[in-house]
């Protein structure tokens, strides 16, 4: 749906901004329900918080878990939610204009506003939609001081190991015009050795995908050890064979080869397309080029924290505009079938042609949400993650170039 034009007045973004940079970090919320009736007329509000499965649209309450979710996409809430647009709803007795509450790309939830029936709402949307972008960044900062928020996120209760693994993580989508970046975990609840993470700068975009030995509270300290000493080396302005090292060493240092950590660690050229990549272990590529799938087949070099002193080596690649890459962890493509045949030999390469329409956002969940009926209804012996990204390379640039 088209967004109206953005209001000015006394409820415009930038003053709305003002107002809950000033409010208590739990009463976000309850601030933002008063700018509705009070500057935009709203009959009612509410807030739903995407699930930490992606499934579910949790509405945060003053107590958790006392109302009723929705789903992520078989209802109204959910279609604003998946589209990232607003979807319009009218009823017998008023409208609802549902909205995506969204920061930098990263879907966190749905803002849902009533009007009594009647009132032209198509004027209301870009205003609306300037208070749920407010509201998304301000939900950011205040996760920093409160459980609020993160509370009305959880379906059910988290284990301690899964904990540790979602407080790693930058989060579960991001954008920019470069590129679009989706991931998941699961089993969402817990999770404990599979990881993800992120970061850009003006130039390049770091990407760490990690797939840590063992099980349980054993497993999410090896991978928070491992993520918090790479962040560290990138941090320091070390280059990508340093942060392998360093985080290499870190691990032998405090497991002396008992536990390791599988890497994939990878280093994009914003300008080129170019990727310094390298290959520490069982998470594996594929990419969708042209409506053809490959794995990509890297050099394989030693997980991290195997042996002492590890000397690890870069290899380049280039992405090009258009290009959708998969980075897996084993849980997800060596998933065998009651057959015995494992997942990425045939319906891997379906399953990418199948969401090959779907953002990258969308894209981990749909893949992970077949793998029960893949399995054949048998639990899963592994964790699982898939982390989804778009190339559509950097504007003006004209980059290309293959393989």
């Amino acid at each position: 749906m088209t967004r109206g034009v953005r209001g000015e007045g006394v409820g415009g973004g930038g003053n709305v901004e003002r107002v809950l940079r000033g409010a208590a970090p739990h009463a976000l919320f309850e601030e933002v329900r008063a700018i509705l009736a009070r500057d935009h007329g709203a009959a009612g509000a509410e807030l739903l918080m995407a699930d930490y499965a992606s499934a579910r649209l949790q509405p945060v309450t003053a107590q958790p878990f006392t109302a009723d979710s929705v789903s992520a996409y078989n209802s109204a809430e959910g279609r604003a939610f998946g589209a990232q647009e607003a979807h319009v709803v009218p009823g017998e007795d008023g409208v609802t204009v549902h909205l995506p509450v969204t920061v930098r790309g990263d879907r966190l939830g749905v803002l849902s506003v009533r009007y009594p029936s009647g009132v032209p709402v198509g004027v209301h949307i870009g205003p609306l939609q300037d208070v749920a972008d407010a509201l998304a960044h301000e939900i950011l900062v205040a996760d920093r001081d409160t459980d609020f928020f993160l509370q009305a996120r959880r379906a059910r209760r988290l284990t301690l190991a899964a904990e540790m693994q979602w407080q790693l993580l930058p989060g579960r989508s991001c954008s920019r015009p470069e590129y679009d970046l989706g991931a998941q975990l699961e089993p969402a609840y817990a999770v404990f050795g599979d990881s993800f993470d992120w970061s850009a700068s003006a130039d390049h975009l770091t990407l760490t995908v990690n797939n840590g030995m063992g099980e349980g509270i054993d497993a999410a300290l090896l991978t928070s050890l491992a993520v918090s000493a790479l962040r560290n080396a990138r941090r320091a302005g070390l280059d990508l064979a340093d942060q392998a090292a360093l985080a290499d060493q870190a691990l032998y240092g405090q497991y002396q080869g008992r536990l390791h950590l599988a890497m994939l660690l990878l280093r994009f050229d914003l300008e080129t397309g170019e990727v310094e990549v390298i290959d520490a272990g069982s998470p594996r590529v594929w990419r969708l080029r042209g409506g053809s799938v490959e794995r990509f087949e890297l050099e394989a070099q030693l997980p991290l924290g195997m042996f002492e002193d590890t000397v690890y080596t870069s290899q380049r690649f280039r992405v090009l505009p258009g290009d959708r890459l998969f980075f897996l962890s084993d849980g997800v493509y060596d998933v065998l079938s009651p057959a015995g045949e494992p997942y990425a030999l045939h319906a891997l390469t379906r399953a990418v042609m199948n969401t090959r329409l779907l953002p990258p956002s969308q894209v981990p969940r749909a893949l992970l949400e077949e793998l029960p009926g893949y399995r054949g209804g048998v639990d899963a012996a592994d964790d699982a993650m898939v982390v989804c990204l778009d190339w559509h390379g950097r504007p003006g640039t004209g980059a290309g170039g293959g393989r």
